[in-house]
């Protein structure tokens, strides 16, 4: 009773602007796109699975109150690697996930300490600087798989390494382990393919996540993201604490990136990791997730939206105005310009709040 005395319309439309802006997109789309409701019924269940560990990775960043972790690409290249690693092994199935997990694992920590380290000396500006980061080890992952892999790093088989003898190919044929874990407890309901094993390990993954926020290290993370200096005095190892946000977060998304990825079965060398980073923050955002708060119902809601408004969008497009092509102009742009969106709003609403406060004081 007392939450409906004190609803406020205008508030609630504020702070869920986006994800509203969402539903409507998606509602006048629907329609317009033609497909049927299992169809998409089942892109948002292969969606969710395919995506739900990813964007989960981003929750404990936020938590520590270093924003939104751009530089999870880091952990993406890290599975990649070991996903490249056992494809030339000839290894297949979940052992193939599992070696390449163990792969991922180290590396993930190393990137992931040194985005750390980067980030606490660069207090306030995480975003931009992890942003940066990712274009920087990207650079770094292109010689590796370009130049060292086949040269310095032995690949067995001819068909991963370029013609000229050294160098990963474009493309990496992971059928070995194509839906591996997908299929691994197969289920279909009114003709819709279900992941179970895939939604068991996600959901593993959520209950891992509200335990750790329960536990010493968790609750340290929670006050060092609100007040650095308040948890400083109280004696919490504020820079530890968010290099460990890090590297949670990079090794958590090195394994998304091999469930993502044997979900398509395809591995694009260069480019498979380039976007992940954007789509995953997009999503997390248009769940109603902020800077400085987020949960997993914020996940889930915002992968059911992003990715509905990603499938219809091209056939609206085509049955519009006869160009698909739009469609796929129109996602790109909203995936840039939901993130610009939500840290306009962030910073306005963080504004009033602060006025607010001040006007209260005086």
């Amino acid at each position: 009773m007392n939450r409906l005395k004190n609803f406020d319309p205008k508030e609630f439309v504020l702070n869920n602007l986006v994800p509203i802006l969402f539903i409507v997109i998606c509602a006048l789309a629907i329609p317009v796109s033609g497909y049927s409701a299992t169809y998409l019924l089942s892109e948002i269940v292969t969606r969710i699975s395919r995506n739900g560990f990813l964007v989960i990775s981003l929750l404990v960043p936020i938590l520590a109150g270093m924003g939104l972790n751009f530089g999870m690409t880091l952990g993406a290249m890290a599975g990649q690697i070991g996903l490249i690693l056992v494809a030339d092994w000839n290894i297949v199935g979940i052992p193939a996930m599992v070696l390449a997990a163990i792969i991922s694992t180290p590396i993930s920590v190393i990137l992931g300490y040194f985005c750390g380290q980067i980030l606490n000396m660069a207090k306030g500006r995480e975003m931009v600087t992890s942003y940066i980061i990712g274009f920087f080890m990207n650079g770094v992952y292109q010689l590796v798989v370009l130049y060292l892999m086949g040269s310095l790093i032995p690949v067995i088989s001819t068909s991963l390494v370029l013609p000229r003898g050294y160098g990963i190919r474009n493309t990496v044929n992971l059928i070995g382990m194509r839906k591996s874990l997908d299929n691994l407890i197969p289920l279909r309901l009114f003709g819709i393919s279900i992941p179970v094993a895939t939604f068991i390990v996600i959901a593993i993954f959520c209950l891992i996540y509200l335990w750790f926020k329960k536990t010493k290290l968790g609750q340290d993370m929670r006050a060092v993201g609100q007040d650095l200096e308040v948890a400083r005095a109280a004696g919490i190892k504020v820079e530890k604490t968010r290099i460990i946000a890090i590297v949670i977060s990079t090794v958590f998304a090195g394994y998304g990136m091999i469930i993502y990825l044997q979900n398509i079965g395809t591995l694009n060398t260069y480019n498979s990791h380039t976007q992940i980073g954007m789509f995953s923050i997009a999503a997390i955002l248009v769940g109603g997730a902020s800077v400085e708060r987020a949960n997993i119902r914020n996940v889930f809601l915002g992968i059911i939206l992003f990715h509905l408004m990603f499938v219809v969008a091209p056939m609206a497009g085509k049955n519009i105005i006869g160009q698909a092509q739009l469609g796929e102009y129109f996602r790109v742009f909203v995936s840039y310009g939901v993130i610009t969106i939500s840290l306009v709003l962030y910073e306005v609403r963080k504004r009033r709040e602060a006025r607010i406060a001040f006007e209260k004081e005086e």
